[in-house]
């Protein structure tokens, strides 16, 4: 477990993994409270504000003497609050399909020449997402990987996993941090025929570099999402007598991987 972020959210980042991921053929009704907090190894209390969060997305319904239910459309276009957590990040992903289109060598690009200082060439990765119920596309990435860390990932596990968690548990990375920027964008040729929207239509666009332990930047990461499937937004919680008066924003984002 992080420290640094509520136990309740990371219960909430898990569970939440698990109902994207999970098969049409997995029951709706999920465990009772009890049962869900022996297994994560928290408090009743927290499991219950974990799961007041997944309510509040829309991804859960709880229901009086009858139990806990998995919403059917959970998992079309569902969001990903941004607080920091790797498996916020690998979350993002659990609703969709994804297709590796090419991989290869590539120049690094001289925009991201800081990022990589003293290679010529990075590791491209580019794939395709879909949603997983409505079978549109989502957002297409375009990852370039450190080629040390490159050597030891298996290809085919990108179409089974984002790019952080096969970062994380294939080429063993032990992932430090995670810097996103956000940029509004329009389609261009590539990005509207991947996409599947014509050309000039609102793009969100992401770049997210993964850091190792050692402040390496190992992937970067170059995500076009749809505009009609997801926002940005920041959370700002006031602290204690810090004299301020915020209410902050209870929006939702898109991550990197």
């Amino acid at each position: 477990m992080n420290r640094k972020l509520p136990l309740w959210y990371q219960v909430s980042q898990s569970l939440r993994a698990s109902i994207l991921g999970r098969s049409r053929a997995e029951p709706l009704r999920l465990p009772t409270e009890e049962q869900l907090a022996g297994h994560y190894g928290v408090s009743v209390l927290t499991m219950r504000q974990a799961l007041k969060e997944l309510e509040t997305e829309g991804l859960i319904s709880r229901h009086r003497r009858r139990g806990t239910f998995i919403e059917p459309r959970a998992a079309t276009g569902a969001p990903v609050r941004l607080l920091g957590s790797i498996d916020a990040i690998v979350a993002q992903q659990s609703g969709e399909t994804t297709t590796l289109l090419d991989h290869g060598p590539v120049p690094v690009p001289a925009e991201l020449a800081d990022h990589f200082p003293g290679l010529g060439e990075v590791v491209r990765y580019r794939r395709l997402r879909r949603d997983r119920a409505s079978g549109e596309p989502a957002n297409w990435a375009e990852n370039l990987v450190h080629p040390e860390v490159a050597d030891r990932i298996d290809p085919a596990a990108l179409e089974r996993w984002p790019m952080t968690r096969v970062l994380r548990d294939v080429a063993g990375v032990r992932v430090g941090r995670i810097t996103n920027t956000v940029q509004a964008r329009l389609a261009d040729p590539p990005t509207a025929r991947l996409l599947e929207v014509p050309l000039l239509s609102p793009i969100l666009h992401i770049t997210g570099v993964e850091y190792d332990e050692w402040e390496r930047a190992v992937d970067v990461a170059r995500i076009h999402y749809r505009g009609d499937r997801f926002s940005f937004a920041v959370t700002v919680d006031s602290s204690p007598g810090d004299g301020t008066d915020s209410e902050g924003t209870d929006e939702h984002a898109a991550g990197s991987g």
